[in-house]
């Protein structure tokens, strides 16, 4: 992928603007809701933390990626789940309240596990290859970036509840405004290569895609999960912040090519998330009849 103007100005006012919107919309009760909902946050992050990374690596090897795809889709997995996620899973029928509390732990986790899982997928694909290493201070941007405008929302919700209630529209207004503008600009900039990366990257995306979600559907009700739990988790885990990726490959690491799988992915999400979500739906209605 080529830099342009729209990504390397956009970009970086994109993640900052989603990061802020999220802040404003977490508090501490966010994270206390874990000792409600024990089970069920287990899961969520034991699957984001370990499943999905490990589903990313085995996909890679098995259609030969090459290493900046590879490491792409390791970053992709390693991305939290965006407003999307909580969307779906509205519409879905499933337990908002535990998609918040998943998204703020999530977001929090992700200031070490992105750094640390794009730093394996770094080490192990472009071994011979060693033109972006993970040093410290390409992790300590990734930690800045992700964390000091989720940092300041909490803390204007938190000593300005009413400035931070006035700001809340707005900001998912502008926050949806830049999604659109980064994934749509990106591929009609990049339109004479996005048949290319559909090629090379489309079919390990969307297999990883209807993973995440299958896997976060199932292993909940394996282990004995309502419905509406299950689906919460399920997209949490299935519909990652490709934004977010792609900020974080452009802005902080520098390598446009490790964001074409988020890329891709941001295009075929909303199709496959919104026959997940119809699938769901029809289950959670039958469940609670």
């Amino acid at each position: 992928m080529q830099p342009s103007p729209l990504l390397s100005i956009v970009l970086p006012i994109a993640l900052a603007v989603i990061m802020l919107g999220l802040g404003l919309a977490l508090s501490w009760a966010d994270f206390q809701r874990v000792a409600r909902y024990p089970r069920a946050v287990t899961a969520g992050l034991l699957v984001q933390a370990l499943v999905l990374p490990a589903v990313a690596f085995g996909l890679a090897h098995a259609f030969a990626l090459p290493p900046p795809l590879a490491v792409g889709l390791v970053l992709l997995a390693a991305s939290p789940g965006g407003p999307t996620a909580n969307l779906y899973s509205h519409l879905a029928g499933g337990d908002v309240a535990l998609n918040l509390t998943l998204t703020a732990i999530n977001s929090v986790l992700a200031i070490v596990s992105v750094p640390l899982l794009v730093g394996l997928g770094m080490q192990h694909f472009m071994a011979q290859d060693k033109q972006i290493p993970l040093q410290f201070g390409k992790v300590l941007s990734v930690l800045l970036v992700v964390l000091l405008p989720v940092a300041v929302g909490m803390l204007i919700r938190k000593k300005k509840p009413d400035v931070a209630a006035r700001m809340d529209k707005p900001v998912k207004i502008a926050s949806a405004a830049f999604l659109v503008l980064v994934i749509v600009g990106a591929a009609w900039q990049q339109r004479s290569g996005l048949g290319g990366w559909f090629t090379q990257v489309g079919v390990p995306v969307v297999l990883f895609n209807l993973a995440s979600l299958g896997i976060g559907y199932a292993l909940p009700r394996l282990l004995r999960l309502d419905e509406k739990q299950s689906a919460a988790i399920a997209f949490e885990i299935g519909i990652h912040n490709g934004t977010m990726a792609i900020a974080v490959a452009g802005t902080v690491l520098g390598n446009l090519d490790l964001a074409v799988p988020a890329v891709v992915y941001s295009l075929v999400m909303y199709f496959t998330g919104a026959a997940f979500a119809a699938w769901v739906k029809r289950r959670t209605t039958a469940a609670a009849a």
